[in-house]
C-alpha cells in the first residue's frame, strides 16, 4: 500500500527548514513527491540539530582514537572509556539553549533529563552531573528571570532525579543577552560488557515504547534549534518539552533491570525528533528496517496525527527492539516499576521505515538517507575572518596605563560576577547525593567523584573561556583543552578523553563559520597533545538573535567537557593553602600580558584584544610537572592561574584554607600584567618549608620554569609590603557579590 495525503511543495518544504535543493533531493530519494509526514521526517532529520550537515566534514577530523575508548566518536549515545578495575565510564555532554532562552526552567530541566537518558540508555548509571551555564549582564532583569528559571530547573530535575551536580562553570556577557548557553554533562557507570547499542537487528523482532505517553510538547524541537531566535520565538513555546523527573527514575531503574533479563536487542532514548530519530538510527545502524503502528503508541492527547506523533519530544520515553518470544520479561519489569511499555512495530530486512495508523500507511521512507552519513546533505560553507578582527589588531598594551590604586583595582576585578562565588547557583543542586563526591569542603580545580569498591576516582570539569576564542578561535580552543587538562592535573588525575558541546551563530555567516573551523582546528591539536580523543558530544549552531534587523550572534564557545582518572585517591590535590610558613611557588612564566582578560574588560572598558599568551609545548611540561609533584607527594597546594591572574588565584587558595599570604612580584613586569594578566601555563603551589630544596631540583632536572611569589600567613594580604587588607573583606566580596546583584532588582 503506498502512503497517502496530499502532496507537498517546495514552499512547504522551505517552511519546515528545508531548502529548495533538499527538496528536489528529498525527491530523488524518494522516487517521487513525499506527503506532508514524509516530508517532515526528512525536515527533523535533515535538520542541523540532528544531522550535522555543516558541520560533520570538520568533526571528522578530531582525534577519535585513544588507549582508554571503547567505542568511536558518533558510535553510541554517549562516549564510553575504560577506567579499569573492570569498569567503563559513558559520558556526553549536550545543549538546551534554544529551548532554555524561550522557558528557562523547562529547557534546563528537560536538558539535565535528556542527557542523562543518553547515559542509561547504554545501560551506564548516572553517578555524576555538570553543566556550563553563558548568561547575558547580570544587572538586567531579563536576564535575572533567565538565570533563576535554569537553575531551578536544573536543580529541580538533577535532586529528584538523584543525581549529584559536582561542577561546572557559569559566565556572564552581554553577547549571550538573548541568546543564553544550558550546556549539561553527565557520567555514569556500566561494568565491562553489560552495556546496550542503539540497534534494530534481528527481522522479526518486536519494537517497543516504554516511558511516558507521546504528547504534543516538542514538536519541531529539532527544527526549532537550528534557526536563529527572533522576536517571535516566543510563539514556539510548543517546541519546548515538559521533563518529570521522578518518572525518569523509575524509568532509569526499569531499564538497568530489563537489561539484566537478557532480552534486549538494542534500545535508544527519544530525544530530538523522538520516534522518527530512534526507528530511523536504530534501523539504519543495522541496515534494517521497522513497520511501525502509530495508533499503538500510547499518547496524552486524543486524535494527535501522524506527524505530531512522529514528531514529538515528550520526554521520558525510550524505544526496545526485544528479542522475539522474550517479551513478557520486559512487561514484567516494566510493569513492577509501573511503566507503560507497549509494543508498536517490528524490525523488518526491508530498510525501510513504514509508519501506519489504523491500518493506513501514512509514511514509507527510507533509513539510511535519514542519518548522518547515509544520505542526509553535508556541506562545507564559505568563511572569512569577521570585521571586528580590525579592532583586535589595533589593541597595544603600551595604550593601557596602569592604575595607581592597586588595591581598588583588585576590587574591581574581584568582584566581576565572572570570578567571584556562584554560591547562589550551586547551592541549589544537591552535590552529595550518593555519597561519592569528593572534596566539598576543601574545593579542587577539577571534581572529584570516588569509584567505590575501587581506590581510584574519576576527576571531571566543563572549561571555555568564549572571550578567548572570539579573539583568536585557533588559539581560544586550544587554551580551552588545555585548561581543562590542566584542572584535572592539579586535582591529582590523569585527562582521558573529552566530550565537547559547540556553541556558535549562524553557520552560513562566514565570520561565524571562520571561528568555528578554526576552533575544530585548535581543538584537535590540544587533544592530540594531551592524548584526549573526542568521543562525542553536540554542534549547537544558531545561537543568534535577529532582533529590529540586527543579528549578533555569541561569542564562539566551544565548551569542553573533560574526564580523568585518579588512579590512587591518595593524589587527590586541593587548592587551599594548607599550614602557616609554607612557601608559595609559581610554576611557568609570566609574560607582559593583559589580553582579554577580565581586568581589561572590567577596569579599562577595553572589548577588542588579543588573546592571552599562550604556548601549547609549555603548557604540557607544566602539566607534566604537576602530575610528578604530586605523585612524589612534594606539594601541599595547586591552583591554576585562569581568570583574574595571580591575584584571584592566591586569593582563592587563601579564601579555601582560611590563611592570608605575602608575596612579591616580578621584576621588570607591569605591576598589572601581573596582578592580573591571565597568559596561559601558569599554576600556584604551595609547599613546606623543608622540601624547598627537592622542588628546586626536581623543576632543574625537567626544565620547568619556577619562581617564590613568597609564604603563606596567618592572616591578611600583602603584595610587595603593600597591604591588601583582611581576608574577611574579600571573603565578603567573594561570597555575596552575585546574591547582592540578584537581590537589589
Amino acid at each position: 500500500m503506498e502512503a497517502t495525503q496530499a502532496l507537498t511543495t517546495v514552499e512547504i518544504a522551505e517552511n519546515l527548514g528545508l531548502t529548495s535543493d533538499e527538496f528536489e533531493k528529498i525527491k530523488s530519494i524518494m522516487g517521487r513527491v513525499p506527503n506532508f509526514t514524509e516530508l517532515s521526517i526528512f525536515s527533523v532529520m535533515w535538520s542541523e540539530h540532528c544531522s550535522y550537515k555543516n558541520s560533520i566534514t570538520l568533526l571528522k577530523t578530531l582525534p577519535r582514537e585513544g588507549e582508554h575508548l571503547l567505542v568511536e566518536a558518533g558510535e553510541e549515545n554517549a562516549g564510553l572509556i575504560d577506567i579499569g578495575d573492570g569498569l567503563a565510564c559513558a559520558f556526553k555532554i549536550e545543549s538546551h539553549n534554544h529551548p532554555s532562552a524561550i522557558e528557562p526552567y523547562q529547557g534546563a530541566a528537560t536538558g539535565v533529563g535528556g542527557i542523562h537518558r543518553d547515559i542509561f540508555t547504554m545501560g551506564a548509571r548516572p553517578i555524576a552531573a555538570l553543566n556550563s551555564l553563558r548568561f547575558g549582564k547580570i544587572e538586567n532583569k531579563h536576564t535575572q528571570h533567565l538565570m533563576r528559571g535554569v537553575v531551578k530547573g536544573i536543580g529541580d530535575y538533577g535532586n529528584c532525579f538523584g543525581v549529584p551536580t559536582i561542577g561546572g562553570e557559569v559566565y556572564f556577557d552581554e553577547c549571550y543577552n538573548q541568546n543564553i548557553l544550558v550546556n549539561a554533562m553527565s557520567i555514569g557507570i556500566v561494568k565491562d560488557g553489560e552495556t546496550v547499542s542503539a540497534i534494530a537487528d534481528g527481522p522479526g523482532n518486536p519494537v517497543l515504547i516504554v516511558g511516558s505517553a507521546t504528547g504534543k510538547d516538542g514538536i519541531h524541537g529539532a527544527t526549532f534549534a537550528s534557526a536563529d531566535l527572533t522576536e517571535d520565538s516566543a510563539e514556539d513555546l510548543p517546541a519546548v518539552q515538559v521533563g518529570d523527573p521522578f518518572q525518569e527514575k523509575l524509568l532509569l531503574e526499569a531499564s538497568l533491570e530489563a537489561i539484566k533479563t537478557g532480552a534486549i536487542v538494542g534500545m535508544q532514548d527519544m530525544g530530538a525528533a523522538g520516534i522518527t530519530c530512534s526507528t530511523s538510527e536504530m534501523s539504519a545502524k543495522s541496515k534494517t528496517g521497522m513497520k511501525i503502528h502509530l495508533d499503538k503508541v500510547p499518547t496524552r492527547q486524543a486524535n494527535m496525527k501522524p506527524f505530531e506523533i512522529l514528531l514529538s519530544e515528550s520526554q521520558e520515553r525510550m524505544l526496545i527492539v526485544c528479542k522475539k518470544g522474550q517479551e513478557q520479561k520486559l512487561y514484567d519489569v516494566f510493569d513492577k516499576w509501573d511503566l507503560e511499555c507497549e509494543e508498536i512495530g517490528v524490525v523488518t530486512d526491508t530498510g525501510r521505515l513504514e509508519y501506519y495508523d489504523n491500518g493506513n500507511l501514512v509514511a514509507d521512507v527510507p533509513a539510511e538517507p535519514l542519518v548522518l552519513g547515509g544520505g542526509a546533505p553535508i556541506y562545507s560553507r564559505d568563511y572569512a575572518p569577521a570585521a571586528y578582527f580590525q579592532e583586535i589588531n589595533k589593541y597595544d598594551i603600551k595604550n593601557i596605563s596602569v592604575p595607581k590604586d592597586l588595591v581598588q583595582t583588585a576590587k574591581e576585578v574581584f568582584a566581576s560576577p565572572n570570578i567571584v562565588s556562584k554560591k547562589w547557583i550551586y547551592e541549589q543542586y544537591d552535590s552529595m547525593v550518593r555519597t561519592n563526591s569528593m572534596g566539598t569542603n576543601s574545593p579542587s580545580d577539577a571534581s572529584v567523584v570516588r569509584l567505590k569498591g575501587t581506590n581510584k576516582a574519576l576527576v571531571a570539569t566543563v572549561d571555555c573561556n568564549s572571550s578567548y576564542v572570539h579573539a583568536d578561535p585557533l588559539t581560544g580552543a586550544m587554551i580551552a583543552v588545555s585548561e581543562a587538562a590542566r584542572n584535572i592535573v592539579c586535582t591529582g588525575g590523569v585527562p582521558a578523553a573529552i566530550t565537547n558541546c559547540l556553541n556558535f551563530g549562524n553557520p552560513y555567516d562566514p565570520g561565524v563559520y571562520f571561528q568555528f573551523v578554526n576552533a575544530i582546528k585548535g581543538m584537535g591539536l590540544a587533544c592530540e597533545k594531551f592524548n584526549t580523543p573526542v568521543t562525542g558530544g553536540n554542534v549547537s549552531f544558531y545561537n543568534q538573535s535577529v532582533y529590529k534587523d540586527s543579528k549578533e550572534p555569541v561569542y564562539p564557545t566551544p565548551t569542553i567537557g573533560m574526564l580523568g582518572v585518579m588512579e590512587d585517591l591518595s593524589n587527590h590535590m586541593t587548592l587551599d593553602f594548607k599550614e602557616e610558613g609554607d612557601l608559595i611557588y609559581l610554576l611557568g612564566k609570566n609574560y607582559e600580558d593583559i589580553g582579554c582578560s577580565e581586568y581589561l574588560k572590567i577596569v579599562h572598558k577595553v572589548k577588542y584584544s588579543s588573546v592571552p599568551v599562550f604556548y601549547l609545548e609549555e603548557e604540557f611540561a607544566i602539566q607534566e610537572a604537576v602530575k610528578d609533584l604530586i605523585k612524589s607527594k612534594m606539594i601541599q597546594s595547586a591552583h591554576d592561574v585562569s581568570e583574574g591572574g595571580i591575584f584571584t588565584c592566591l586569593v582563592e587558595s587563601a579564601l579555601s584554607g582560611n590563611f592570608g599570604f605575602s608575596v612579591s612580584s616580578e621584576e621588570g613586569l607591569r605591576k598589572d600584567a601581573w596582578l592580573f594578566g591571565e597568559s596561559q601555563s601558569r599554576v600556584v603551589v604551595s609547599i613546606k618549608k623543608e622540601k624547598e630544596a627537592a622542588l628546586h631540583n626536581m623543576l632543574d632536572k625537567i626544565n620547568v620554569s619556577y619562581k617564590k611569589l613568597g609564604l603563606v600567613e596567618e592572616k591578611g594580604l600583602k603584595i610587595d609590603n603593600q597591604d591588601f587588607g583582611a581576608l574577611s573583606s574579600w571573603r565578603e566580596l567573594y561570597e555575596n557579590t552575585i546574591v547582592n546583584k540578584l537581590e537589589s532588582e
